[in-house]
């Protein structure tokens, strides 16, 4: 048995135990019955991925995985790929958007080279799990070898065990790659079978005729390698990216430890639709962010029936809208601990 296989078997249904007290503590608390509204189902289904009936989450991390794509190079994006590791230095010199989040979260960021095309001098916030130096040109050739997929998702997994054992208690989702918005579209398309134009947007703002030439892109992709759409290892290889992998994996390992995944965006969509197609049993422990105005998000939330949290307009990736719903969550746990009941 396969790491990966290990943690599919390991991914249990929620608590119904946990579910059943959490839901009947709710109804009894000193206000009336779904005044709270989404703050109330949060709450519960905590209670259900933790096993806990009154839940508390303490020790937030985001985990934010850095990738490049090789069809960055075909300006896909308003960015040039060495963007990629510029924002990476920005992430660990503590300046970057996701940065301020997490402190505002009191979150712990781990961030995570899982396929950069530039290495970086050894750094005390940065673990270096490389698959490769980037994937390839999804428009010539698959992005990556099939053992390489299952290798990203692995180090995903690898990732979350480590956080989980060090005390983290519940992971947000991050990521940063120019081009991955092309590979989450690709991937979206993939899945679902809707057209590649109706699930790709501007990413990081390109023009008109960026866009066009990104959607023809991606159909050329799709139509080259065909890939699986039940096969989310064969979907990652053929489309995907390294960081979209090992955001997949971080998921399964979490769930397979109860830990709640709060995923972000667009991207960490794609990532969760590939751990979902590996292991259907992994979304409910699956907290929806926030609603991106990325076009493909929505083809993204319909398919894993998850209801963002937040809609702010925001599109930024990084992990930022997840960074916002951590104390969200926390707030739904505290409502449900700590609140009085009616006599």
């Amino acid at each position: 048995m396969s790491l990966l296989a290990d943690t599919i078997a390991a991914i249990s249904p929620l608590d119904q135990e946990a579910l059943h007290a959490a839901r009947t503590h709710q109804d009894q608390l000193s206000k009336p019955q779904g005044s709270l509204g989404r703050l109330e189902s949060l709450s519960i289904q905590i209670a259900g991925i933790t096993g806990v009936s009154r839940p508390r989450l303490d020790t937030p991390a985001i985990v934010v995985m850095a990738a490049d794509h090789g069809i960055a190079h075909q300006g896909v994006s308003a960015f040039a790929p060495k963007i990629t590791l510029e924002m990476v230095r920005h992430f660990l010199a503590g300046k970057a958007a996701i940065n301020v989040l997490a402190r505002h979260a009191g979150a712990r960021i781990v961030v995570v080279d899982i396929g950069m095309a530039s290495e970086l001098p050894p750094h005390p916030d940065l673990l270096v799990r490389r698959v490769g130096p980037g994937t390839a040109d999804v428009s010539t050739g698959p992005a990556m070898s099939r053992e390489q997929a299952q290798t990203a998702v692995e180090i995903g997994i690898t990732v979350a065990d480590e956080v989980i054992a060090s005390g983290v208690d519940m992971i947000a989702t991050g990521e940063m790659g120019i081009g991955n918005t092309t590979a989450s579209s690709a991937i979206v398309a993939a899945i679902t079978g809707r057209p590649a134009a109706e699930v790709t947007g501007r990413g990081t703002g390109i023009d008109d005729a960026g866009l066009q030439r990104k959607v023809a892109l991606i159909e050329q992709a799709l139509a080259l390698h065909r890939p699986a759409s039940a096969d989310g290892l064969d979907v990652l290889a053929k489309v995907g990216g390294f960081e979209i992998g090992g955001m997949a994996g971080v998921m399964l390992g979490a769930a397979a430890r109860r830990v709640p995944v709060v995923v972000d965006g667009f991207i960490s969509g794609a990532a969760a639709m590939i751990a979902s197609t590996l292991a259907p049993a992994v979304q409910p422990y699956l907290i929806g962010a926030h609603r991106s105005v990325e076009r493909g998000q929505q083809a993204v939330v319909a398919h894993l029936d998850l209801e963002p949290l937040l809609d702010l307009g925001m599109r930024l990736g990084e992990g930022t809208g997840a960074a916002l719903c951590i104390s969200l969550c926390q707030a739904a746990c505290k409502i449900l601990d700590e609140m009085g009941q009616y006599d």
